[in-house]
């Protein structure tokens, strides 16, 4: 395995670390407070090509691959979570279905305006009835001439009050369960078709979440994504291959705390010398860099398997749940050795111990990756048997 990154790669992730210093972090504040990423800095973002990481470059994209994105995903999860939440849910579960399962023709519609930002991407599977029973989907699409009928509701879809291009999932045939799932490609003006009002949450101020809500929505046959009936495996690829840069993103938040945690151990005093010589902060620190060692082992080698062709299934439901775990438990002690300055929310430490919670919940909770994870242990222990 070879996770070296490219020198095209490595500038683009000191390219990263820069913009992250200079235009996001000074605006962290705002942001958390307001609830809102400002339009100019999302301009910015999209013309350094953050928006089009993971489309082709003949499709005006940069065409980064997984062992790349993960390494910008890094850079920047080392700033506010809520930017870096409406970049990843675009560039990651919001295109990565058009990139991997679209034909030409909708590739040429829909991938040059996603790369260059001016159309952003969700992704819709969640329902009041289906969350984590992602086969229990209750939006129908019922075949009518050359186009679908749409009815139905989607809940908590992170990027839907900015987002014109929507990866619907809706079953076409309840009769097949799991196999009576089709992807569509919905547009966010097609007639019937509405965005509810912005969710407010406990973290990731800045990225919007909202329901989506279909009244007899007309959407033509040639925007199902894919085949009809592999709209559940579809899903299943798209939060897989949504995972490996879920954990970066974790990974660099966790490596910011640590970061932070360090200079803060060294400068605060007790008992007339600096914290850091306490044993206990002392095994935090070493409890925290061991984890995200881990975690970045983890997250490349997935991402390098990604790249090669090997199904990850099983090892992305293990990044996941180990990067989220970990992202939770680092925050803790970020906390814990800041005291009360960690707990006051005119520091950054706060608002990471709230945006960590949800990545424990979103793309799959820690319980579903453990299922995910057994059922593929069993599928191994049946083809050696």
């Amino acid at each position: 395995m070879d996770f070296a990154l490219s020198q095209d790669i490595v500038r683009m992730k000191e390219t990263v670390r820069q913009f992250v210093a200079s235009e996001v972090e000074p605006l962290a504040m705002k942001i958390e407070e307001e609830d809102g990423v400002p339009q100019a800095l999302l301009d910015k973002s999209k013309a350094l090509g953050l928006f089009g990481l993971s489309i082709p470059e003949e499709y005006g994209g940069m065409g980064v691959n997984m062992v790349g994105k993960c390494a910008l995903y890094e850079e920047l999860g080392k700033t506010i979570n809520g930017y870096t939440t409406i970049l990843g849910a675009h560039s990651g579960i919001g295109s990565v279905g058009l990139v991997e399962l679209s034909n030409e023709e909708q590739k040429m519609r829909y991938l040059p305006k996603m790369a260059n930002g001016e159309w952003i991407g969700a992704f819709a599977l969640t329902e009041p009835q289906a969350g984590s029973n992602a086969a229990n989907l209750r939006t129908t699409a019922v075949k009518k001439g050359d186009r679908y009928i749409l009815n139905g509701q989607k809940i908590y879809i992170t990027n839907a009050p900015i987002a014109h291009v929507f990866t619907v999932m809706a079953v076409t045939d309840a009769a097949l369960g799991a196999k009576g799932i089709t992807s569509f490609i919905v547009e966010r003006d097609f007639p019937g078709f509405q965005v509810g009002s912005v969710e407010k949450k406990m973290g990731l101020h800045g990225s919007h979440t909202a329901q989506l809500y279909f009244e007899d929505v007309e959407v033509p046959e040639e925007n199902v994504l894919g085949t009809v009936g592999a709209g559940y495996v579809n899903a299943l690829k798209i939060l897989a291959n949504g995972r490996a840069g879920l954990a970066a993103r974790c990974l660099g938040s966790c490596q910011y705390l640590l970061d932070k945690s360090i200079a803060y151990a060294m400068e605060r005093e007790q008992f007339g010398k600096a914290i850091f010589e306490q044993q206990i902060i002392q095994h935090y620190l070493a409890e925290m860099a061991l984890e995200i060692e881990t975690l970045r082992s983890m997250t490349y080698r997935v991402a390098w398997m990604s790249d090669e062709g090997h199904s990850v299934i099983k090892e992305a439901a293990m990044l996941k749940l180990y990067g989220s775990e970990v992202y939770n438990r680092i925050a803790d002690k970020a906390v814990q050795i800041h005291g009360g300055v960690g707990y006051i929310a005119d520091y950054p430490i706060e608002r990471f111990y709230r945006d960590a919670r949800i990545t424990r919940i979103y793309e799959g909770t820690s319980e579903i990756q453990k299922n995910i994870i057994a059922a593929q242990l069993k599928k191994e222990y049946a083809a050696r048997a």
